[in-house]
C-alpha cells in the first residue's frame, strides 16, 4: 500500500470517528450559531462610525474573521485529543508496532484535525451565502469576493490550529490542563499580533484593516484608525454610516503570505514528531516508579517467588459515617502531585491579596483563583478518566456522600486560596465585595463539578473558565465578573452567581445520578438486594 493511500485511510478513519461524536455536533452547532449571530447583526465589524454594505465582499470578510478569531479557539479544544484517544483505546500500541514513522503519524493527525476544522469552515461558508440572501442589502452574489477570505484567511488559520493541537499533545507538560490554559493566552497573543503590527498576520486582521480603512477614507477624510470585531449581547446597534467595500485585490505577495501559514502548519506538525513518545510503554513504567508488592523478588539463593502480602483487617462497622474523612480524602486527592513551587506561588498570591492596596488586591484575587484551575477541572471527571467509576459508583450512597465531598473539597480550595481577599473585605467593611467573594467560592467548584460530570473530561471547564476569567475579572466586564473585582460590585450580579452555583450543583447531581444508573454495578447495588 502506497504512502499516500495509508495517509488517506488514516485521515478518513479518524475523521469518521470524530464526526460520530457529540463534541463534533456541539462545535458544528457553535459554528452555525456564529453564522446566525453575524446574520442578525450581533457580531459586528465596525470601522469607527462606519460599517460596510452587506455585499459579498463584506460578508465574506466578516465571516472569515469570525471563523479565524472564534473557531480557532473552540476548534483547538475539540481536536486536541487525537493522540490521547489512540493511547486510551490502545490503538497507539498497534500503530507503534508498524513501520509507521513518527513524522508520518503526527502529520496524519494534524491533517485529520484540519479536515474536521475545514468542515466547520464549510458550514460558515454556506452560512455566508444564506446571510447575504437574507440581509438583502446587495442581492448580487459574487462567489470569489465571498469565498476567497474563507480559502485564503480561514483555511490557513485552521491548519495552524490543527497542527498546534498535535504539538501540544506531543509535549508532555502541555498535554493536559496546563496546555489548555497556555493555548488560550497563545491565541490572544496571535490575535493581538494580527492587528496593526508588522509581525505575521495569523487572523488576516491587518489585511482587512488596511484595505477597509482606505475605503472609509475615500468617503470620510477625517477617519481615524478604528477596527472592531465584537459580539453585541444587547440590542442590535449598527453604525448609521455605511460605505461600499468591494473586497481585497489579492496580489501574489498577499496570496504567498497566506499560503506561508500552511507551510508553518506542516512545520509544527513535523516538530511535534520530535516530542512524540510513540506510545513507548517504558515511558509509562518510568512514571510508575516502584512496582507493587506482587512483583517477583530475588532471594540470595537466586530463587524468585512472590513477596508476602500483609493485609490489614477491616475495622468494625461504624454507625456514623465519618463524612469529614471523605472530604479530607478528596482534598488530598485534589492536591496530589502538586510540587512545592505550586504552594509557593499560591502563598505569594495569598500574601499579595492580603497586603496590596485594596484596588490592586482585587486584581490579585482574580489571579489567585486562576492558579488552581487545573485542580478544579479534575472534579467530577476523575472517575471516568481513570476508569474507577465502577468502583466508586458501587459504594454505598455514593451520590449522597462522594459527590458532596468532592464539591466541598473544591469549595475549601476556593475559600483558602482566596481567603486573603475575604480578610481584606471583612476588615474594611466592604460587605458587597464580601458577598461577591462568597458567591465566587460557591460558583467556581459548582461549575467545575457540573462540567466534569457531564463532559467526562477537563477541557470544557478549563476552556470556558479561562475565557470567562479573562473577559470578566481581568477586563472588568461587569456581567461576567464572577469574582467581583470591580470597585463597586453589584449585589444582583453576586446573587446571580450564587443562584447559578445552586443550579450547577443540581445539574452535577443529575449527571452523576444518570451515570449511576448507566453503570451496571451502580444500578445493581443502588437498590436493596432481594433475598434468595
Amino acid at each position: 500500500m502506497t504512502t499516500a493511500r495509508v495517509l488517506y485511510h488514516l485521515v478518513r478513519a479518524d475523521f469518521l470517528e470524530r464526526v460520530r461524536r457529540r463534541s463534533f455536533l456541539l462545535i458544528l452547532g457553535f459554528a452555525a450559531w456564529l453564522g446566525y449571530l453575524a446574520a442578525v447583526g450581533r457580531i459586528m465589524l465596525n470601522l469607527g462610525e462606519y460599517r460596510g454594505v452587506y455585499n459579498s465582499a463584506w460578508i465574506g470578510a466578516l465571516m472569515a474573521l469570525v471563523t479565524t478569531s472564534f473557531l480557532s479557539l473552540a476548534g483547538f479544544y475539540m481536536v486536541k485529543n487525537a493522540i490521547d484517544r489512540d493511547e486510551q483505546t490502545r490503538v497507539g500500541q498497534i500503530l507503534a508496532a508498524t513501520p509507521m514513522s513518527k513524522p508520518f503519524y503526527t502529520l496524519a493527525k494534524a491533517l485529520s484535525n484540519f479536515v474536521v476544522l475545514a468542515a466547520m469552515v464549510g458550514v460558515l461558508g454556506v452560512a455566508a451565502v444564506a446571510m447575504q440572501l437574507a440581509r438583502g442589502e446587495d442581492p448580487h452574489l459574487r462567489l470569489w469576493p465571498l469565498l476567497s477570505p474563507f480559502l485564503l484567511i480561514a483555511v490557513p488559520g485552521m491548519a495552524v490550529t490543527a497542527a498546534l493541537a498535535v504539538l501540544f499533545e506531543s509535549i508532555s507538560w502541555l498535554r493536559r490542563g496546563l496546555g489548555n490554559v497556555v493555548y488560550f493566552f497563545l491565541w490572544t497573543t496571535l490575535l493581538a499580533l494580527s492587528a496593526g503590527s508588522n509581525l505575521p498576520d495569523f487572523a488576516g486582521i491587518d489585511l482587512f484593516m488596511n484595505d477597509m480603512g482606505a475605503g472609509v477614507r475615500a468617503v470620510a477624510s477625517n477617519y481615524k484608525e478604528a477596527f472592531t470585531l465584537e459580539l453585541n449581547v444587547g440590542g442590535v446597534t449598527l453604525p448609521p454610516k455605511r460605505f461600499v467595500w468591494n473586497g481585497l485585490h489579492w496580489s501574489a505577495g498577499m496570496v504567498g503570505g497566506r499560503l506561508a501559514w500552511l507551510v508553518i502548519a506542516v512545520f509544527l506538525a513535523l516538530l511535534a514528531a520530535v516530542f512524540f513518545h510513540r506510545f513507548d510503554p517504558a515511558r509509562e513504567r518510568r512514571r510508575g516508579g516502584k512496582g507493587s508488592d506482587l512483583e517477583p523478588a530475588a532471594e540470595e539463593n537466586g530463587d524468585t517467588h512472590l513477596a508476602p502480602v500483609h493485609l490489614t483487617p477491616l475495622p468494625p462497622a461504624q454507625r456514623r459515617f465519618p463524612f469529614s474523612h471523605l472530604v479530607l480524602a478528596e482534598v488530598r486527592l485534589m492536591l496530589k502531585g502538586r510540587s512545592r513551587w505550586w504552594y509557593l506561588v499560591a502563598l505569594g498570591l495569598w500574601l499579595g491579596t492580603l497586603l496590596s492596596p485594596l484596588e490592586a488586591a482585587r486584581q490579585v484575587l482574580a489571579f489567585a483563583w486562576i492558579w488552581p484551575v487545573l485542580l478544579w477541572s479534575a472534579m467530577g471527571m476523575r472517575e471516568s478518566r481513570f476508569a474507577t467509576d465502577a468502583l466508586v459508583f458501587s459504594c454505598a450512597h455514593s451520590l449522597r456522600r462522594q459527590l458532596p465531598a468532592a464539591w466541598l473539597a473544591g469549595v475549601l480550595l476556593a475559600a483558602i486560596t482566596g481567603s486573603g481577599g475575604a480578610l481584606r473585605f471583612l476588615l474594611g467593611g466592604h460587605w458587597v465585595s464580601l458577598l461577591a467573594w462568597g458567591a465566587a467560592v460557591l460558583f467556581i467548584p459548582s461549575f467545575a463539578l457540573a462540567c466534569g460530570v457531564w463532559s467526562g473530561g477537563s477541557k470544557l471547564f478549563e476552556a470556558i473558565f479561562t475565557i470567562w476569567w479573562y473577559v470578566g475579572p481581568v477586563n472588568h466586564a461587569p456581567e461576567a465578573d464572577f469574582v467581583g473585582v470591580s470597585p463597586s460590585p453589584e449585589v444582583r450580579i453576586s446573587l446571580f452567581y450564587a443562584g447559578a452555583a445552586v443550579i450547577l450543583l443540581g445539574l452535577a447531581f443529575l449527571g452523576r445520578r444518570r451515570q449511576l444508573y448507566r453503570n451496571d454495578g451502580g444500578l445493581s447495588l443502588s437498590r436493596p438486594a432481594s433475598a434468595t
